[in-house]
């Protein structure tokens, strides 16, 4: 369905929909909002493959109707390093009427080797300080330097956690434990949360994803122990039937759209008091090449939007 495209009639298309200008909120849209307990963000993994810059994103977001957006770390550096000013892009991104719940980097602050430890440190502080200027919440804190290799011993990695949370309480911005299934280490919501909860810090939180919980062999049934204070943004997709040795991020769909009982856990998660801001987090291939980046995005958010109105239905 749709056209090959290239990033010529992307960009054309995007600005055909997006009309002059990012918009503020409008009554209407306001009204919807009050109606549904969940909020929606926009993760840019799943316009990746148009290559939108920062500013095409909030503007996208913005005009399909997304409540935030989850931008990475290297297209806001892109921007600042064009000479673009951060108290403007904060700007712009209040008047489209959008927060920034989360933020997506990648350092090495969790790595057994000294050397390597320090400079992910270093990187994810200077990531934190960037993504705050632009009111970045909270900062994404995968396993990367740790992805292959020995097992970690786990209070170790709880206190290399905290040592990033700490760091995150000087610049105003949250680092969460990401799980990654395909990781040596946090592969698994039980190995996340231990980490989460030994860090013995207030602010310690998970970034989970449906997909990761699958492939790293975890028991959805886990979410039923998961507290608003631990999930704060959860990155919602679904997967095909596909074995979890040979899954792949490439292999993310749209949500309600693979086997995933997304419905059942979205409720479970909200019997709990959990209603996370739902971000969507796709790496489609497929997708890119079958929609522009409008179409991709609205699918995205009605996708989610079903999911939940389902859930809340049962």
């Amino acid at each position: 369905m749709g056209e090959r495209i290239t990033r010529r009639n992307v960009l054309a298309g995007a600005g055909a929909l997006l009309g002059a200008s990012i918009v503020n909120f409008s009554p209407l849209r306001a009204a919807v909002r009050k109606t549904d307990p969940f909020r929606y963000c926009l993760n840019a993994a799943l316009v990746m493959g148009y290559r939108l810059d920062i500013l095409k994103q909030i503007e996208l977001a913005s005009q399909v109707g997304y409540d935030a957006i989850e931008p990475w770390v290297r297209d806001v550096s892109a921007y600042k390093d064009a000479g673009g000013s951060l108290a403007d892009l904060k700007k712009r991104i209040a008047d489209a009427g959008l927060t920034v719940e989360s933020s997506i980097g990648f350092t090495a602050w969790i790595s057994d080797n000294d050397d390597e430890r320090a400079k992910g440190v270093e990187a994810m502080k200077r990531d934190m300080e960037l993504m705050a200027q632009i009111g970045a919440k909270r900062i994404a804190a995968p396993p990367v330097g740790a992805t292959r290799g020995a097992k970690l011993d786990l209070l170790t990695a709880a206190e290399r956690y905290r040592a990033i949370l700490e760091i995150g309480d000087k610049i105003g911005i949250i680092p969460q434990i990401e799980v990654w299934g395909h990781s040596a280490n946090l592969s698994r919501l039980g190995e996340s949360m231990f980490v989460v909860i030994e860090s013995g810090h207030p602010k310690a939180c998970l970034l989970p994803d449906f997909y990761h919980i699958y492939k790293g062999g975890s028991s959805f049934e886990g979410l039923r122990q998961l507290s608003p204070q631990a999930v704060q943004v959860f990155h919602m997709n679904d997967y095909p039937d596909i074995p979890r040795e040979t899954i792949a991020d490439k292999d993310r769909i749209f949500p309600g759209d693979g086997v995933a009982p997304l419905p059942k856990l979205v409720r479970m998660m909200y019997d709990n008091g959990v209603k996370p801001v739902w971000s969507i987090e796709l790496f489609n291939r497929d997708y890119w090449e079958k929609y522009d980046a409008p179409t991709i995005c609205k699918m995205g958010l009605s996708k989610m939007k079903a999911v939940t109105a389902k859930a809340l239905a049962d």
